[in-house]
């Protein structure tokens, strides 16, 4: 029978973290941090990495993260596990009526996405996904500009996300493990979710999956959406454009930079050395106050956990990251587009 699940109100909040991973070490810092919360357990079926935890932590140990949420008395638990854990753990959790921040992407398919939102939804206990970015305070300034009608619509967003190959991923491949983001933080954008996707991939050093991807976002609005993705760049970029009808944002997610060029007059063009015509519009670098924004998605979540708010980013965000980035992967493999239109009605809650 499933727990019943209550917000925890001001009380010190009792968490568990299953995963010690590159993603779960850094959970494990900020968690360890705070001086509102009690980190009782960790898990990882690394000996190494366990000892390292608990000794740190003082946090109580466990080889198996099932047995961690079974067994330990959680009021949350941060799932930071490999992505074909994230089923069986969220599950297990909301079994309990434990609220759960998962790490994206929320799961490997559609269907085992479906299962946690499903679940999540019947029992009214709230899952975060780990969509990091939203929460950084470049995207959260741009989001706001937007929101203040800086732009009166959208033409197009373009996303570029790209890096070494990172060895420790072997269970999915760049697109389920990296766009997802991307398809995550378009759509936040836009305001809607997209309707037609075409993607191609290419598979040039993983050993099993692809390592690029090129994917076209179309939206009901109109508004075009562009991914540029892959674990073959030699330097980490992590850049977003969005171009509409006063002007242009460019950011910067590593550096936090957000700059606003607005729309030039195309009738009086610069030169370049005297014969290249050029445009350049104003370009104002804007604002922001810097933050980690993992340190924000853990605040945030923690404060769901009290208050019982809906998460920013909930089960329905990510199911939908997920399938927006294996239509991709489908369209890919097929060389035709794939429309979304009907996961709408597939994906909304029952009445």
């Amino acid at each position: 029978m499933t727990a019943t699940w209550q917000p925890a109100g001001d009380r010190e909040l009792r968490v568990g973290l299953a995963g010690l991973g590159s993603m779960g070490r850094n959970h494990l810092r900020i968690l360890s941090a705070r001086n509102d919360i009690r980190l009782v357990a960790v898990a990882d079926p690394i000996e190494a990495a366990l000892t390292g935890a608990t000794s740190q932590t003082g946090a109580q140990g466990f080889a198996e993260p099932l047995a961690m949420i079974a067994e330990a008395e959680l009021d949350a638990v941060v799932i930071a596990a490999p992505t074909t854990a994230h089923v069986p753990l969220a599950l297990a959790a909301i079994e309990r009526g434990i609220a759960v921040l998962v790490e994206k992407p929320l799961a490997a398919t559609v269907d085992e996405a479906m299962r946690i939102v499903v679940a999540a939804r019947a029992a009214g206990v709230p899952v975060q996904v780990g969509h990091v970015e939203r929460f950084n305070p470049a995207v959260l300034e741009l989001g706001r500009l937007i929101d203040d009608g800086w732009l009166s619509s959208i033409f197009s967003i373009a996303s570029r996300r790209a890096g070494p190959f990172p060895a420790r991923i072997r269970d999915v491949g760049v697109t389920v493990d990296l766009a997802t983001h991307d398809a995550d933080i378009l759509s936040w954008i836009a305001g809607e979710r997209p309707s037609r996707v075409y993607g191609e991939t290419a598979q040039r050093i993983h050993a099993t999956n692809e390592d690029l991807l090129f994917g076209l976002l179309h939206f009901p609005s109109g508004a075009t959406g562009m991914l540029d993705v892959n674990w073959l760049t030699p330097a980490k970029r992590r850049q977003l454009v969005v171009v509409g009808e006063e002007g242009m944002f460019e950011l910067d997610y590593l550096t936090q930079r957000l700059t606003f060029t607005r729309a030039t007059d195309t009738t009086n063009p610069h030169l370049i050395g005297g014969y290249a015509p050029t445009f350049e519009g104003e370009m104002v670098v804007l604002p922001v106050a810097s933050a980690e924004p993992l340190a924000s998605e853990i605040d945030a979540f923690l404060g769901v956990v009290r208050n019982g708010r809906k998460p920013v980013v909930d089960a329905e965000d990510g199911l939908w990251a997920v399938a927006i980035a294996t239509s991709l992967l489908e369209s890919a493999a097929n060389g035709v587009a794939v429309d979304l239109t009907t996961l709408t009605s597939r994906f909304a809650p029952a009445s």
